[in-house]
């Protein structure tokens, strides 16, 4: 005799509902990431869900806190490093290779901008900070592991150094940079680091734009721009 299966099976709407849940939930984490990271931890939450496409309701229907949504801005930003570091040491043969797709993911999420905006903000004692924390540090501690073991990385590089590294990459740089253009720099610039970080002569093609002074003067005139000999007049 057949079993007759519960009803625990869902319809195409339902299924479609839950899609789109799960969908503006991540819009609405990376909206809050990139805000939070260009703003601060009390930037206004109407702009998040305007990034994010969808409405204040919306965002305070899913976190009734600014802290719940920061803590979950954290969570999941740990969660998808720790893919990253995964995805890396599984599919590249190399462990130094293994370590510069790392670090470029790395820079793409955002990680090491988002913590100093929001440090204070949540409790480095949360059992769940505490186990993201941990599993996105193991996969990257294996990569420096295998490439000191391999000669690949200078043997006097510490885990420390990757993670200062990309917390001094990840900021927004100050001024009128577009963020594509300030994300382009940041690759290029790892890429400078990344060399640095090589045992031997070994070195990579840099990707992203070489500005040259005029083209930086253009775009966000400094202290080097013209006019700035200080003398007066």
């Amino acid at each position: 005799m057949r079993r007759v299966s519960g009803n625990n099976s869902s319809t195409p709407l339902e299924r479609h509902l839950r899609a789109d849940a799960r969908r503006n939930r991540q819009q609405v984490l990376a909206a809050a990431r990139d805000v939070f990271v260009e703003q601060g931890a009390d930037a206004p939450l109407d702009e998040v869900a305007r990034r994010a496409g969808v409405g204040i309701a919306t965002l305070y229907r899913r976190f009734p806190e600014r802290d719940a949504l920061i803590r979950a801005v954290v969570l999941d930003v740990l969660a998808g490093i720790a893919e990253q570091a995964e995805r890396a040491l599984a599919e590249e043969p190399d462990a130094f290779q293994a370590l510069a797709r790392y670090m470029h993911r790395a820079l793409d999420l955002r990680i090491a901008a988002v913590f100093p905006s929001v440090l204070g903000r949540i409790s480095l004692q949360d059992p769940d900070y505490l186990a993201a924390r941990d599993a996105a540090t193991e996969p990257v501690l294996r990569i420096l592991e295998r490439a000191h073991a391999d000669g690949s990385l200078r043997p006097d590089v510490a885990f420390g150094d990757i993670g200062l590294m990309l917390i001094r990459l990840s900021r927004p740089l100050p001024g009128p940079f577009p963020r594509e253009l300030d994300n382009s720099l940041a690759h290029r610039h790892l890429d400078l680091l990344l060399d640095g970080l090589r045992s031997g002569s070994m070195r990579a093609d840099l990707t992203g734009p070489a500005m040259t002074l005029e083209e930086l003067q253009q775009l966000a005139p400094s202290p080097l721009g013209e006019g700035d000999n200080g003398a007066d007049q």
